[in-house]
């Protein structure tokens, strides 16, 4: 599929389409579920002060639970976005890539030694891992002479994030804490509460805000470097500054819903093949399109076999991987 296929249609129109999508799917993943409820129900917890069964459950158990999975999926998307430009690399991944295996073992570590620790030093603790599992990442790619390479960098991440998750778990059977991480790592969104996004939700929307703000450098950088110091680019103070938006995305949604990898692959390929490849158009796009995905896969995830749950991490993986050696086999051209 080529994008000079797809009609001329302006970023605007795509845009209203696709937050037209996103309402339609946060709408339905307040609908659907293994305990029934009507869109009045939906209503009254939205506007209404009346307390009933029903509305209890979405106000206290689905409504927190799908604007985390709206924003995580953005934030992830968004990570991915940017680290697919940032290092022109079409295989980046915030879970590829070392970071939410980093922050993974963060968390693992930070429990393990500090067991009383609040949801704000746990978020912390992620930033940190999510650094630490990138910086290992970026290290190891970057020793062999001849400057990164896409594939190099994906072995390296695939090593690493083994690595981290094996330390994540040593740590977890050594403290007898394996049940307590395994609550992250299973990558779903069973238990978010208003306390967590009120701590979580600033974090995303600052990283996501600084992504548009610096989209037009981005833009440049994906080109090629030496035009973008040709331009009168600070190339290093924005590097610094995208890596740093990188790690508060990825790690403040590993702290909300543990390990989710591809999604921050697929959803940028997609939305290049939508709107160009100028990231002033693929950031915002990346984070609609992102958050729809993500109240997709939780919805799925809860109605597949209800009233059991299926993880969001693996209705993720069943359409990734796919999606991830195609992109493999056609050298990260498919969708750009």
């Amino acid at each position: 599929m080529n994008r000079k296929f797809l009609p001329k249609v302006s970023f605007t129109y795509k845009l209203i389409v696709s937050l037209i999508l996103l309402i339609g799917m946060f709408t339905a993943s307040l609908l659907m579920g293994a305990a029934e409820t009507t869109a009045y129900d939906v209503w009254l917890a939205l506007i209404s002060d009346i307390r009933n069964e029903q509305v209890l459950l979405i106000q206290e158990i689905r409504l927190p639970r799908e604007i985390g999975a709206l924003f995580t999926g953005a934030a992830l998307a968004v990570a991915g976005g940017v680290m697919q430009g940032l290092t022109r690399n079409p295989l980046a991944d915030p879970g590829l890539l070392g970071l939410t295996a980093g922050a993974n073992a963060g968390l693992a570590i930070t429990m393990a030694f500090f067991p009383g620790i609040n949801y704000f030093g746990i978020m912390i603790s992620c930033f940190i891992g999510a650094a630490a599992g990138a910086a290992m990442v970026f290290g190891i790619g970057a020793v062999k002479k001849g400057g990164y390479s896409p594939f190099r960098i994906v072995l390296a991440g695939a090593a690493i994030s083994a690595f981290l998750f094996a330390l994540a778990e040593g740590v977890g059977i050594y403290f007898r804490i394996s049940q307590d991480i395994s609550m992250w790592t299973a990558g779903g969104l069973i238990g978010t509460t208003w306390g967590q996004l009120q701590l979580i939700v600033p974090f995303i929307t600052f990283g996501i805000v600084l992504s548009i703000l610096l989209s037009r450098q981005l833009t440049v950088l994906s080109l090629h470097e030496e035009l973008a110091v040709g331009l009168g680019q600070r190339t290093m103070q924005v590097k610094v500054l995208l890596f740093i938006i990188i790690i508060i995305l990825a790690g403040s949604s590993v702290a909300l819903v543990g390990n989710l990898a591809f999604l921050g692959l697929m959803i940028p390929h997609v939305v290049r093949w939508m709107v160009g490849t100028d990231y002033r158009f693929i950031i915002p796009m990346s984070a609609i399109m992102g958050g729809a995905f993500m109240l997709f896969a939780d919805t799925a995830g809860r109605v597949i076999h209800a009233p059991y749950e299926t993880p969001a991490a693996a209705i993720v993986a069943i359409i990734g991987l796919p999606f991830f050696l195609l992109i493999v086999r056609k050298g990260g051209n498919r969708f750009s």
